[in-house]
């Protein structure tokens, strides 16, 4: 027999490559409920990965909790979980919080005896003394309320006779006997939850080793987490064929890399360039189809640049025919890990969809790399900030906006528009466009661009917001340093904290899980003279 063995069971931190095994347990211990998505998920984790935990039970995910840090008046106030939790995101986080809230506790049927939820609520005890915070707090299910409605008063006096043993309540009783205490009641935490009335038992843990009338001083360590960005404006230029293309590209990789640059970032619509060596001129339709040709090559280079020179690469946009069928305008972002993920955009000018037939896309997510999770915002897309506050709710610090754009107004439209995406969500956007023309090659007759790295306007931050900036019209390729810490502190310390003031007692964003008809909705309204999509 061999001297050690494998260990069965394992309470480990959650991960990124847990999602997928996290939404399975959910969905068969909550069946009927309104599930997690995908992105949620990805947001808890991403926003705070010291307080979610999963249960592995010989390599099978069978439990997992999520906790967020908040401040006390917040965690022993009235709420409800919506709020509590940034609509299930837990973009609610506040690093300098001084409890930590309990949101989800889901343990799978088949491993009932194996104490699972005991040791995930000893993880959070653990994380709790180790941070030194007050104690835990979180709103308790109470299942069996329902069918006892009649025997009680109300709520409170439900929990009363639970604690006295004249009721039993399977949950309730659980949580007393693992040290929690009930300080009141929640109405209308979890209207779901019908077997609870949709009420929730306000449960608390309070850490003994805490002085709880000596006032925390919890700041934010000003650390150093540098990311180095570069972003290309590139000159549209005639090529003789696919290769040269490739190697117009892979000069402005190298140099990126050469500066040991983490992300370099391409304009919208910079492979319309793969146009220019056609013998004869194509309609919208033709032309589509020839750049769905160049797609994969297009990809496979990018990636083989991606692995051989160790940059991460978000190669603009690529407009083509994708698998469904559908012609959309898509981001290819190669990571230097060999991966490629695709982000389409989700909202077509009025000349992109009339012209060249191209639809939005229905999904918007942030894409985890080596420095973090970041977003994908395609030009227009950056004027509509219900997508860049998903992307910051699943965790983006980082959000890249190539454009194209053929006159001031049209980049202005967008640099207005992705400094206040910067701003409000307390994130650094990268913009990259084309300039120079491209006669023969529709959408590319003129073109105006100045690149730029725009931060939040706050103390760690430049004085105007901007990081750095291309000069107006010219190729080149602009670099910048960052420092994602400064993120962290400013979301929790700086002069205004967007994301933790927002008010979601008063509103939120509900994204639906498919489009309206299940296709995406396209924009209205007569389209521009020229044959092209139109920026911005």
């Amino acid at each position: 027999m061999p001297r050690a063995t494998p260990a069965k069971l394992d309470i480990r931190e959650a991960r990124p490559k847990d999602i997928a095994g996290i939404l399975k347990l959910i969905e068969t211990v909550y069946p009927g409920w309104d599930s997690y998505t995908t992105g949620m998920i990805r947001g808890q984790i991403n926003n705070f990965p010291e307080g979610q935990f999963v249960a592995v039970y010989e390599g099978e995910i069978v439990g997992y909790c999520a906790s967020l840090r908040i401040d006390e008046e917040l965690a022993l106030s009235a709420h409800d979980w919506e709020s509590i939790t940034g609509n299930g995101f837990g973009s609610r986080h506040d690093p300098t919080g001084d409890w930590l809230y309990g949101y989800e506790l889901a343990v799978s049927n088949k491993q009932r005896g194996l104490r699972i939820a005991r040791r995930l609520y000893e993880a959070r005890r653990t994380l709790v003394e180790r941070l030194e915070l007050k104690g835990v707090a979180f709103g308790g299910r109470m299942p069996n309320y329902r069918r006892n409605a009649k025997k009680v008063e109300s709520a409170e006096d439900y929990i009363d006779q639970v604690q006295e043993g004249k009721l039993r309540d399977p949950v309730l009783n659980f949580q007393i006997a693992n040290g929690f205490t009930p300080i009141g009641v929640l109405p209308g935490y979890l209207p779901e939850d019908k077997a609870s009335g949709s009420f929730a038992a306000h449960m608390v843990w309070r850490n003994p080793y805490v002085d709880p009338d000596e006032r925390p001083q919890h700041r934010v360590p000003r650390d150093i987490e540098s990311v180095r960005l570069a972003t290309c404006q590139l000159q549209a230029r005639p090529v003789q064929d696919f290769d040269e293309f490739i190697r117009n590209i892979e000069y402005f990789v190298d140099v990126a890399s050469g500066y040991r640059s983490d992300f370099v970032v391409f304009p919208e619509l910079f492979t319309l360039s793969l146009l220019s060596f056609e013998k004869r001129d194509l309609t919208p339709m033709e032309a589509i189809d020839k750049l769905t040709e160049h797609r994969k090559p297009l990809v496979d280079a990018l990636s083989k640049m991606a692995l051989s020179y160790n940059i991460n690469i978000v190669a603009g946009s690529h407009p083509t025919r994708t698998d469904d069928g559908e012609i959309q305008n898509v981001a290819y972002v190669c990571l230097r890990d060999g991966s490629v993920h695709a982000q389409e955009k989700i909202h077509p000018t009025p000349n992109e969809a009339y012209w060249w037939k191209i639809k939005g896309g229905d999904s918007v997510d942030v894409i985890q790399t080596d420095i973090g999770p970041i977003g994908v915002l395609i030009c227009y897309d950056s004027e509509f900030p219900e997508l860049a506050r998903r992307l910051v709710d699943e965790g983006a610090r980082i959000i890249f906006v190539p454009f194209c754009t053929d006159n001031r107004q049209g980049y202005m439209r967008v640099r207005y528009c992705a400094q206040a995406r910067a701003v409000e969500n307390q994130c650094f956007v990268v913009m990259s466009g084309n300039v120079g023309n491209l006669p023969g090659v529709d959408n590319m007759d003129i073109q105006y661009a100045q690149s730029c790295i725009l931060t939040p306007c706050d103390f760690p931050f430049a004085r105007d917001g901007i990081a750095a900036e291309a000069s107006e019209n010219i190729e080149t390729l602009t670099i910048a340093d960052v420092n994602l810490a400064d993120l962290t502190w400013a979301r929790a310390e700086g002069t205004v904290r967007n994301l933790t003031d927002r008010r979601f007692d008063l509103y939120r964003i509900a994204w639906s899980k498919k489009p309206r008809g299940g296709k995406p909705q396209q924009p209205h309204g007569r389209p521009m003279e020229q044959k092209g999509p139109g920026g911005g």
